[in-house]
């Protein structure tokens, strides 16, 4: 559905040129544009009454006859709908906008930075906001707008543009009038100037927006009555597409990450049944004392880089970035000595000598990748707060497959080069290595610098915030990697059997989770970006939408696992014993997939809000005062061995589910978005006096 477009009446020679743009619901603004053209300025005429809307028809046609082509582009531009009209006017000329709009302080603005017209054409590309800019004209007893003095290079005419039309009662400001032409005062009182970015020729072949940037959030924030009204149908189909889209290519990242693991798996557990075991039992090590924590700590920017980003500052992404490498070079320190230390402290928990000196040896090993590891849980949130989704995928879609050359090489190669079991780590390593690599060439040389902040003081400070919310992170996340590893430790007292079992159904859960995990990483950033841009009514339908949408994938997950129980130990063990007990425990591995794919969704909406200390309260509630124990209490008091830990862990799934979807389902999601913008102006998060994003 197109919108109604009128353009004022306004000779359109080399005088003066606007630009009109009204959205679907008739909310509209004018840009007064000029002509860059020596010699030709803005027409100067006297106060008049508000524009009328120009007839279409062959008289005014005929009067403006310098309108060589009207260019409609159907877009998304300074918070209108998703469907809204542009007419750019006189395009033989070169245009400069010498006009700032401002309009709401909780900004829905793209970060864009170039545009598709053809060299022609200028566009407007950068806007700041402040709410205190809005205004409407002083209307005086015979109806007509009184005006002030216009301000410098600016007529009284065009201080204030009327756009007839009326605006619905549900957006929160009419743009009836729109001061354009206002200078902004310092807090000295000095004035200062709207510092606009635009390319005069922007190059034809670039998208509008930027394709490369997150899709907009473009109306306004929902007002009270529209937040409590029940959402369509239509809205919920439109949310579940933007989560799909975001979906797809974190669901490849993750999967083709994990496959970093299950590659390293594969390879050595054909070795031997003792070398897959060792493997397992170092892997869980690295994930209670290292990965979990990082993970954990990088959390923190779940909560904080898609709420930057539709901010007024979107820099502060690359500023909250940075201190997270900050902290994160301090974490990993203690998290290399233990792994150094890893077989004394197994030795201690009572594992077996040679598995235990194994999975030393593979620590030791894999540390080599672990400050790359930490990097590129950093940049990658980088990346998706901006919408960059496909990033993280292009580079470790090329990664992979060197990472199983790597571990083909080195495990089972030629003799000169060939390492063994030592091969499957170190060909972790070195990918985790050419990961960070890849996404530091890729950031400096293609994505746009909207988001990069300047490397200086700021980097360093407020790292409190960050270490605060890292330790609620660490509490939600790593609670549940390590009930897992704790379930794999009790495994490890049943035999070698039963702990290369645990490996077999640990990674298959653990692939089948990613798709579920990558819908709970796009509820986040869908969720941040909402709230971080005002949008409570959109922010309750993602996180009610990406619910529904788990059930579909568990149920296709369960499925999946059902059909090929029986044979689905074959392609990590060749063991009939270990693949018998893994074809016993998959129905069970089926049916929890369920509240495993909740689990993973409602997780991910908390930590939007930044409730990663309520996740990490429910997860330690699940998994130890619930799970846990019964796992074990069935395992070994009861002898259902495997199976009872999968039991207890199957419990302790349902129960965080059940209690984190009754928290989401129930968020008052206008106050979080009042939460969220009182702590971007606490963080420091809104833009600095005289500062400009390009």
């Amino acid at each position: 559905m197109w919108s109604l477009v009128h353009v004022a009446e306004t000779p359109l020679g080399c005088e003066g040129l606007q630009i009109a743009v009204i959205t679907r619901d008739f909310a509209g603004f004018v840009l007064s544009l000029t002509p860059t053209t020596p010699g030709v300025g803005p027409r100067q005429e006297e106060p008049s009454q508000p524009r009328r809307q120009v007839e279409s028809s062959q008289a005014d046609a005929d009067k403006n006859t310098a309108l060589r082509k009207l260019v409609v582009v159907n877009s998304v531009f300074l918070g209108c709908d998703p469907v809204t009209t542009f007419v750019l006017l006189a395009p033989s000329l070169k245009y400069n906008c010498i006009h700032h709009i401002e309009t709401s302080r909780a900004s829905t603005v793209p970060h864009f930075s170039s545009g598709s017209l053809p060299s022609d054409y200028g566009l407007l590309n950068h806007f700041h906001h402040s709410p205190a800019a809005i205004s409407r004209p002083e209307i005086g007893p015979d109806g007509s707008i009184l005006e002030d003095d216009g301000a410098e290079g600016t007529s009284p005419t065009n201080r204030y543009l009327h756009v007839p039309g009326t605006s619905p009662t549900r957006r929160r400001m009419s743009y009836g009038s729109i001061p354009v032409g206002a200078n902004r005062r310092g807090s000295h009182g000095n004035t200062r100037r709207p510092s606009i970015s635009m390319p005069a020729n922007p190059p034809e072949a670039e998208p509008l927006l930027g394709g490369t940037s997150v899709p907009r959030i473009d109306e306004e924030g929902d007002d009270k009555e529209e937040d409590e009204a029940e959402p369509s149908w239509a809205e919920r189909l439109q949310e579940s597409k933007v989560l799909l889209k975001y979906t797809a290519p974190v669901f490849a990242t993750h999967l083709l990450e994990y496959s970093l693991v299950i590659a390293s798996v594969i390879s050595i557990g054909h070795l031997s049944t003792e070398g897959l075991a060792a493997s397992t039992l170092g892997s869980m090590t690295a994930s209670v004392t290292g990965l979990s924590i990082v993970q954990g700590f990088a959390s923190a920017l779940d909560s904080l880089l898609p709420q930057a980003w539709t901010s007024d500052n979107p820099r502060n992404v690359g500023l909250w970035t940075q201190r997270m490498v900050v902290v994160m070079s301090f974490t990993i320190i203690p998290i290399l000595c233990i792994w150094h230390s890893a077989e004394s402290i197994l030795l201690v928990l009572r594992q077996e000598p040679e598995i235990a000196r194994l999975a030393g040896i593979y620590l030791k090993w894999l540390s080599i990748g672990l400050p790359a590891y930490s990097f590129n849980v950093v940049i990658r949130r980088y990346f998706q707060a901006q919408g960059l989704m496909h990033v993280p995928s292009l580079i470790i879609g090329i990664i992979a497959p060197i990472n199983a050359l790597l571990n083909w090489i080195l495990v089972w190669g030629p003799q000169p080069i060939r390492l063994g079991f030592v091969g499957a780590p170190l060909a972790t390593a070195i990918s985790f290595n050419l990961i960070a690599g890849c996404s530091v060439a890729y950031g400096l040389l293609y994505t746009p610098g909207t988001a990069w902040h300047p490397i200086g003081r700021r980097s360093f400070r407020s790292l409190g915030t960050l270490v605060q919310l890292g330790l609620a992170g660490t509490g939600q996340i790593a609670s549940e990697w390590w009930s897992w590893e704790l379930v794999g430790l009790a495994a490890s007292q049943l035999g070698p059997v039963a702990l290369a079992a645990q490996s077999v159904l640990l990674v298959s859960s653990s692939t089948s989770y990613q798709a579920p995990f990558a819908l709970g990483v796009a509820t986040t950033v869908r969720i941040g970006n909402l709230l971080g841009s005002g949008h409570g009514k959109k922010a309750r339908i993602a996180a009610e939408v990406s619910l529904v949408l788990s059930l579909i994938f568990a149920l296709c997950l369960s499925f999946f696992f059902l059909v090929f129980r029986k044979r689905w130990g074959y392609l990590f063990n060749n063991d009939e014993t270990v693949i018998r007990l893994v074809g016993d425990i998959m129905p069970l591995v089926a049916l929890f997939q369920i509240v495993d794919g909740m689990n993973a969704v409602t997780g991910g909406a908390l930590r939007a809000r930044g409730k990663q200390s309520l996740g990490a309260l429910v997860n330690v509630t699940a998994y130890y005062v619930v799970g846990i124990p019964l796992g074990i209490y069935l395992a070994f008091w009861w002898n259902m061995e495997l199976r009872g830990l999968w039991i207890g862990l199957a419990t302790a799934l349902f129960y965080s589910a059940v209690v984190s979807a009754y928290v989401i389902l129930r968020t008052n999601w206008s106050k979080e978005v009042l939460r969220v913008r009182a702590r971007l102006e606490e963080d420091g998060k809104l833009p600095h006096e005289g500062e400009h994003i390009a």
